[in-house]
C-alpha cells in the first residue's frame, strides 16, 4: 500500500496548467488584433531598418486607398476626415504634444500625390519631422 501511494504522489497533474495556458492563448488572440493602430491599408514593401520604439503612442495620419484620410489619435480614428479637419486636429494634437512621433501610413494603391498632399498638411500643422511607414518586404501582405 505504501508503495503504490508513493508511486502516484509522484505524477504530476497537469489539466491546472492546461486550464491557464488555454486561458492565456484566448487573451492574446483577443489583443492581438487591437495592436494595430488607425485603419487596415495595404503598405508599400521596402527593406530598410525599423525606426527605434518611442514610450509615447505615435499619431499615425493614414491615406486608404480611395484617397481618405485618417487619423489615429482622433475623437474617431475610423472616421474619414477632410483635409480642414485634418489639418485642425493635428494641429490641436501637436499643440498638446509637440514632441509626439508622427508617421504617414500610406495604402500602396493611392496616387502618390495624395500622399504628399497630406505629407504638406502635416508640415502646415507645425511639423517637423514625418516618417513613413512601410510593411516589411519579409512578411509579404500579412498586417
Amino acid at each position: 500500500m505504501a508503495r503504490k501511494k508513493r508511486r502516484m504522489m509522484s505524477e504530476i497533474n497537469v489539466v491546472p496548467y492546461i486550464d491557464v495556458m488555454l486561458v492565456l492563448l484566448i487573451i492574446f488572440m483577443v489583443t492581438a488584433p487591437m495592436l494595430s493602430q488607425g485603419i487596415k491599408v495595404d503598405l508599400p514593401q521596402a527593406d530598410s531598418t525599423p525606426i527605434e520604439q518611442d514610450s509615447r503612442e505615435p499619431l499615425v495620419v493614414s491615406v486608404d486607398a480611395s484617397g481618405a484620410y485618417y487619423l489615429s489619435l482622433a475623437a474617431d480614428p475610423l472616421a474619414a476626415l477632410g483635409a480642414e479637419e485634418l489639418l485642425e486636429q493635428l494641429a490641436e494634437l501637436r499643440e498638446r504634444e509637440p514632441s509626439r512621433p508622427v508617421y504617414v501610413k500610406g495604402d500602396r494603391h493611392v496616387a502618390y500625390g495624395r500622399v504628399v498632399e497630406v505629407m504638406a498638411l502635416i508640415q502646415q500643422s507645425g511639423v517637423d519631422s514625418v516618417g513613413l511607414m512601410t510593411e516589411s518586404a519579409e512578411s509579404g501582405n500579412e498586417p
